[in-house]
């Protein structure tokens, strides 16, 4: 069997998801969690943007999600929004127990449109 042969004979689907919010409100460590089974209280802030692929089998088709990490930082903010791009959904993310993480999120409603 070769490497281009499909063992499942079904269709293959990528989604691409976002995962946006404040800088320090656990977007990095959420996508450790889901992608890896990982967790590293003490992660470092992420500069620009990261991504992981989850695959899984849906209805004998294998579905991929691409799931991009995005820096949190104003600095960085001209940059991750172009990677918005070709999103099928976002995830966004705060800090339950930092009430301006929250109130944020109506601006990142507007950055995503």
């Amino acid at each position: 069997m070769s490497d281009s042969d499909d063992d499942s004979g079904g269709e293959e689907y990528l989604f691409k998801i976002v995962i946006i919010g404040d800088s320090a409100v656990g977007k990095s460590n959420l996508l450790s969690r889901y992608a890896r089974n990982e967790f590293n209280p003490h992660s470092k802030a992420t500069i620009g943007v990261e991504f992981q692929t989850q695959s899984m089998g849906i209805d004998g088709k294998e579905v991929k999600a691409q799931i991009w990490d995005t820096a949190g930082q104003e600095r960085f903010r001209a940059v991750t929004s172009a990677y918005y791009r070709g999103a099928v959904g976002a995830l966004i993310v705060y800090d339950i127990s930092r009430r301006t993480t929250f109130d944020s999120i109506g601006r990142w409603l507007d950055e995503l449109k």
